[in-house]
């Protein structure tokens, strides 16, 4: 009741209303009418409760914005939540994959030594199959120089003592070296 006169007073104050020309309470004066027309209506929304209506709405609309902002915060902090453990797990993993390259590089580094080491054994056996094959062709051609040497001074004492030797000479030379052969064999 108090806001209708609260709205009446304010109407009748107004001052287009008293600046009209004519006696005010007239239905001939326009803002009379529009007055008592905007009177009406809202006092007809006052009947129909549309103010309570408007305001249960907005108390409703108040509420749902509450509760929608309280999910927000609530999917905030599981959210800040999940940001906290995947970071933790991104360490985690990090560390982890820190770990494995350490572990890695060292493996490298002995599998390298290994490697060097294993590269060291093969040129010396190398070195040391070369080697032995130089010795063997160094006592092959030196046995095929002494063979060469032996077969050369053997003809050439063959020709020297053919040219040298009569045949009674070269009869003797036979039996004294059979003779020989005999009294070692017995």
């Amino acid at each position: 009741m108090r806001k209708i006169l609260a709205t009446l007073a304010a109407a009748t104050l107004a001052s287009p209303a008293l600046a009209a020309s004519g006696p005010f309470v007239s239905l001939a004066n326009t803002n009379f009418v529009v007055l008592i027309s905007f009177l009406i209506f809202v006092g007809a929304l006052v009947y129909l409760k549309v103010p309570g209506l408007l305001g249960k709405k907005l108390d409703e609309r108040a509420e749902g914005i509450q509760a929608e902002l309280d999910e927000a915060r609530s999917l905030r902090e599981e959210a800040q939540t999940l940001l906290a453990n995947y970071e933790r797990k991104q360490k985690e993993v990090q560390d982890q994959a820190d770990r494995i390259v350490a572990h890695a590089k060292e493996e490298a580094a002995v599998a390298a030594e290994d490697a060097k080491a294993d590269l060291k054994d093969s040129i010396a056996r190398r070195l040391q199959s070369a080697e032995d094959q130089i010795g063997s062709a160094e006592a092959r051609a030196v046995r095929e120089v002494r063979d060469q040497a032996v077969a050369i001074a053997i003809a050439a004492a063959k020709d020297v003592i053919a040219k040298q030797m009569s045949a009674a000479e070269g009869n003797k030379l036979i039996e004294d070296s059979i003779s020989e052969v005999d009294a070692k064999l017995h």
